[in-house]
């Protein structure tokens, strides 16, 4: 028995640890979502095994009846779970329950706050979303997000903005995407300009080679 108000473990770890395809498709995942480390991937995957075990399960309780549907505590648990993956936008409003069965981890790293903040441009990249977060300058309608891997709903997915008090709320701070992106074209614009007169500068300096041959040519038929 674990002591009270002992954290648990709100993951499951691979059960052979060393498997090179899954290996590999960690290290995808932790680059392209940002992750910290792969235990962000397990507790995603965790979350999608438990609703994949329990749509399985109201899958074989359909085969066993014999009209074929869900009746009782079973309708309403399937209800449930269609609505909260529906809310979160894990999967379509006219999906069943065996549309789970086809979801995969990215579909649960898609809707995490650290994603939804680079997805609507609140950051230039996934791990600045990740920054913005944990540095308080994310807010969740109105209220101060610090946990980069909490899930959003399509509800509240709107409602991702900076944080009141947060210097990231002025338009002018040069760590906005938009700051940074005039920044990078002004500069952009300057280096193609000196770029050109560099180029201009070399042209002017290059020897007239059709000359320097004529000359040459004239020197010999005088010897």
């Amino acid at each position: 028995m674990a002591y009270p108000g002992k954290k648990k473990k709100s993951y499951e770890t691979p059960r052979h640890p060393w498997q090179e395809a899954r290996m590999a498709n960690e290290v995808d995942l932790i680059k392209a979502y940002g992750l910290r480390n792969k235990r962000e991937v397990w507790k995603a995957a965790s979350v999608l095994r438990m609703y994949r075990s329990e749509a399985r399960n109201l899958l074989a309780k359909v085969a066993e009846s014999k009209d074929g549907k869900l009746e009782g505590h079973l309708n309403t648990q399937s209800d449930e779970i269609l609505t909260r993956l529906i809310r979160y936008g894990i999967i379509k409003s006219e999906a069943g329950i065996d549309g789970i069965l086809s979801l995969k981890t990215e579909n649960i790293l898609e809707r995490r706050l650290q994603t939804q903040v680079m997805r609507l441009g609140l950051s230039r990249t996934i791990l600045q979303a990740r920054q913005f977060i944990t540095h308080g300058h994310i807010a969740v309608n109105g209220r101060k997000a610090t946990i980069p891997g909490m899930l959003i709903t399509k509800e509240d997915e709107m409602n991702i903005e900076y944080y009141g008090p947060s210097p990231l709320s002025t338009e002018s701070h040069p760590e906005r995407p938009a700051q940074v992106a005039a920044v990078l074209a002004d500069s952009g614009t300057t280096l193609k300009a000196v770029a050109d007169a560099k180029a201009k500068a070399a042209e002017s300096r290059r020897p007239d080679r059709g000359g320097k041959g004529k000359g040459k040519g004239k020197g010999k038929g005088r010897k």
